[in-house]
């Protein structure tokens, strides 16, 4: 849970020396390396379910080991930001996403798919850790008066990261991916097999582990830039009474958990959708590199996403937009082809305004219980655990056009909180 910035300095609370501007640079390059990271675990789910020959709710518990780190860390992270600052937490979470990557070495070694897992979860603890300095800081970077120009700038380098990432990703660790026939190889042949379909894997996080060792050193060297702008005590206590009480915030997490659910379980399961005779039909790689344009499409949509909210009220777009996404899922799963891929694919536009919508709308009108409130919407992302393993095991029960109706609910159930919102604006300080 973020906390807010106190301190002296300039506008903004942090100075405009030298110093300053590097951190701000790296903060920027930090926001493009962690949406790949983050979303290459797509290109995983579709990596190890034929080398491991897993079932749909198997393969998914890699996003499930990934993002229950959210509501593992999500406080804590905030308690140690408040005692470490913003620049040494950055530094803390950088070591720990190194020490994770290289966990990916003796897993892909040992052809261990409990020990991918392992690793997983332990990058998303320090991804958690980053994130939860990371938007207050962008914000301090500067004057006030630009802070929320900076932080959209930081977040479309993070969806232009992903789509870069995840595009060359799909060639990185599945261009190596062939079949092999489980029912008639011994247990020796299918240990081999894994053993070098995981080498593309084990030396890609090795890479990342020196780049993030790297990243780490540099901002270490910066590390007291910051000094003065201190963040607040986590605030813990009221977080549950308000989660309780509060119907916006109850709404407002519940829809953060579909969305976040629904975006994660659609771009997790599109390789194995496309790879489909009734849709595409594609290999690994190919069916990879459509993933980047899943993720494009939420890039397009926040590009042109402010000039959509300022003509419109966000409780109305988001409800339109959760209507097109539906629309979408509802077009794929009835047709078969080009058709339904490329409808399916389309949804990540409708995604993009989504979580910062919900975000503003079930916080609005908190005053100083903003923190707590926030806190709430954090850990809801644990929503990218739990909706794509049932989205999994809908389809091992029946198939994967059938388990679309599992966003579908999500969408439908933000297309609601859309329309509330919209007849229940929340005055500054009320409780709904």
């Amino acid at each position: 849970m973020a906390a807010p910035i106190t301190g002296s300095g300039t506008a903004g609370g942090a100075s405009a020396g030298g110093s300053t501007r590097i951190v701000l640079l790296l903060a920027f390059a930090v926001f493009f390396l962690l949406g790949g990271v983050t979303n290459i675990n797509d290109l995983l789910v579709g990596k190890f379910k034929p080398m491991f020959q897993l079932s749909h709710a198997q393969a998914n518990l890699v996003q499930m080991a990934f993002f229950i780190a959210y509501a593992a860390f999500s406080i804590p992270a905030g308690i140690v930001m408040s005692k470490l600052g913003y620049i040494r937490t950055f530094v803390l979470g950088f070591v720990m996403i190194a020490a994770a990557a290289f966990l990916f070495i003796p897993a892909s070694a040992a052809a261990s798919y409990p020990g991918f897992l392992a690793a997983l979860f332990f990058i998303g603890a320090g991804i958690t850790v980053l994130q939860v300095a990371m938007n207050p800081v962008i914000t301090t970077l500067g004057p006030v008066e630009t802070s929320h120009s900076r932080l959209t700038f930081a977040q479309a380098f993070n969806s232009i990261g992903v789509t870069l990432m995840v595009y060359g990703g799909a060639k990185v660790l599945l261009g190596d991916s062939k079949p092999i026939d489980a029912a008639s190889a011994t247990a020796d042949q299918l240990q081999a097999y894994r053993v070098e379909q995981g080498a593309s894997i084990g030396q890609a996080y090795m890479w990342l582990a020196i780049l993030m060792l790297a990243i780490a050193a540099l901002f270490w060297v910066f590390r007291s830039a910051l000094d003065h702008a201190k963040a607040e005590e986590a605030k813990i206590e009221g977080t549950l009474g308000l989660f309780l009480h509060n119907k916006r915030v109850q709404f407002g997490a519940l829809c953060i958990f579909a969305y976040v659910g629904a975006e994660v379980a659609i771009g997790s399961n599109m390789i194995a959708y496309l790879g489909e005779q009734r849709v595409m039909g594609l290999d690994l790689e190919s069916a990879g590199k459509l993933v980047a344009f899943y993720w494009g499409g939420a890039m397009i949509g926040r590009l042109v996403g402010g000039f959509i909210l300022r003509a419109f009220r966000p409780g109305k777009v988001l409800t339109a937009y959760a209507a097109g996404a539906i629309a979408l899922i509802a077009l794929s799963a009835v047709g078969s082809g080009a058709l339904a891929g490329w409808a399916l694919i389309l949804v990540g536009f409708c995604n993009s305004l989504m979580f910062p919508t919900i975000f503003s709308l079930g916080t609005e009108g908190l005053g100083e219980q903003t923190p707590q409130g926030s806190g709430i919407m954090c850990t809801a992302i644990v929503g990218g655990a739990i909706v794509p393993w049932l989205f999994g095991t809908v389809a091992d029960l029946s198939s994967m056009h059938i388990a679309l109706a599992v966003p579908v609910i999500c969408y439908a159930i933000i297309a609601s909180f859309g329309r509330w919102a919209a007849s229940h604006p929340s005055a500054a300080g009320a409780v709904d």
